[in-house]
């Protein structure tokens, strides 16, 4: 029962597809054109098409060589005698043995690879995050309160300077005062 519902669905649809792309257009015989039949045409056509070209027949017979032909490895393969394979091997020893030793090297340190201070690199990556943005933070804070202390100074140094200019000025308005009235002596 559901196999004919299904198959019944599946002819609805393909029906309204070929209505789509075909519209009202009729066949021959005055029957509506059905895809599949039109599929089925094309194949046939390119069927006979192939089997009436020698060249065509041969190639389908040849696809498997040719598969095999276009494979990089073949050519290599063919390019390349074993024995050739063999001296790259030997002029390469040092390098692999050196290969080796860092893969032994690291199948040993895997229970390190393996430990808890490790596995937990993410979590600490989390924490250290958070504390590199707080430490970007308070150098930023550092700066502007640097920034304000230098100002401080320069504001404390130019008034520094004000008041000795000052100081100055009536140290020496007092001393010409006092030498006019005799008060002190010229030195």
């Amino acid at each position: 029962m559901d196999r004919n519902m299904e198959t019944d669905n599946l002819e609805m649809r393909l029906q309204a597809l070929e209505s789509r792309i075909y519209g009202e257009r009729r066949n021959k015989s005055g029957k509506p054109i059905k895809c599949v039949e039109s599929l089925i045409r094309i194949q046939a056509g390119l069927t006979n098409t192939a089997n009436k070209r020698e060249r065509v027949k041969i190639l389908h017979k040849k696809i498997e060589d040719l598969l095999k032909y276009l494979d990089p490895q073949f050519t290599d393969h063919i390019t390349v005698p074993d024995t050739m394979k063999l001296e790259f091997i030997l002029a390469e020893e040092d390098v692999l043995l050196s290969q080796a030793a860092l893969l032994e090297q690291v199948s040993n340190m895997q229970p390190l690879l393996d430990s808890t201070y490790i596995r937990d690199v993410p979590e600490h990556a989390t924490k250290l995050q958070r504390l590199s943005q707080i430490h970007i933070k308070e150098q930023d804070q550092t700066e502007a309160q640097s920034q304000e202390v230098k100002k401080l100074f320069e504001e404390y140094n130019k008034m520094m300077f004000l008041l000795s200019k000052q100081f100055t000025h009536w140290d020496e308005t007092l001393r010409k005062l006092e030498e006019a009235k005799g008060i002190r002596p010229v030195e």
